[in-house]
């Protein structure tokens, strides 16, 4: 009898212990996470926040990274919220996505509709200007010195769907 005993608690140490699951979704800044992703990488599903943006501010506000998102507390997500309002000085001014601003030329950092309106005004602004990636954006072609011979065609677009011929008649 000791000998199965053994057995069984061997049987039972062997076996994978499961995972807790996660299907919250948390929301910030009007953007779902999935709760099952850790903070570093939930953090990038949010609009303007690159991985080394999230990585910056798992560090300046002491975030543990492979926490899971569903985890944060309250006060963490609030942290999260008043850090991409006004990001403090100790980040580094490369990790900005608005550097040299057209009309102020300051340098700061935009997220979620914020950088779209920008973005949009910005290529408004080289279309009504006439200059060449203004062009370029008017006529639906790459901007950044992309080759054209092909494949820039279908970007953004929907793939043409091949058209089927009509079977013929069976003869009578």
């Amino acid at each position: 009898m000791a000998e199965k005993t053994e057995k069984q608690e061997k049987t039972q140490k062997a076996r994978p212990e499961v995972k807790k699951e996660y299907y919250s979704i948390v929301r910030i800044m009007q953007t779902d996470i999935p709760g099952n992703k850790n903070t570093l990488t939930g953090l990038t599903y949010l609009k303007g926040v690159s991985w080394s943006i999230s990585n910056a501010m798992c560090k300046l506000l002491k975030l543990d990274t492979k926490k899971k998102v569903s985890d944060l507390t309250p006060a963490e997500t609030e942290s999260i919220i008043k850090f991409l309002e006004n990001i403090p000085p100790e980040v580094p001014k490369f990790l900005y996505n608005r550097r040299k601003d057209f009309e102020t030329g300051e340098d700061y950092h935009l997220t979620g509709t914020d950088l779209d309106m920008k973005r949009e005004f910005d290529i408004r602004r080289l279309k009504k200007i006439r200059s060449y990636r203004g062009l370029r954006h008017a006529t639906g072609q790459p901007t950044r010195g992309q080759r054209t011979k092909s494949h820039f065609r279908t970007h953004g677009k929907k793939k043409a769907v091949g058209v089927q011929k009509k079977k013929p008649e069976g003869k009578k």
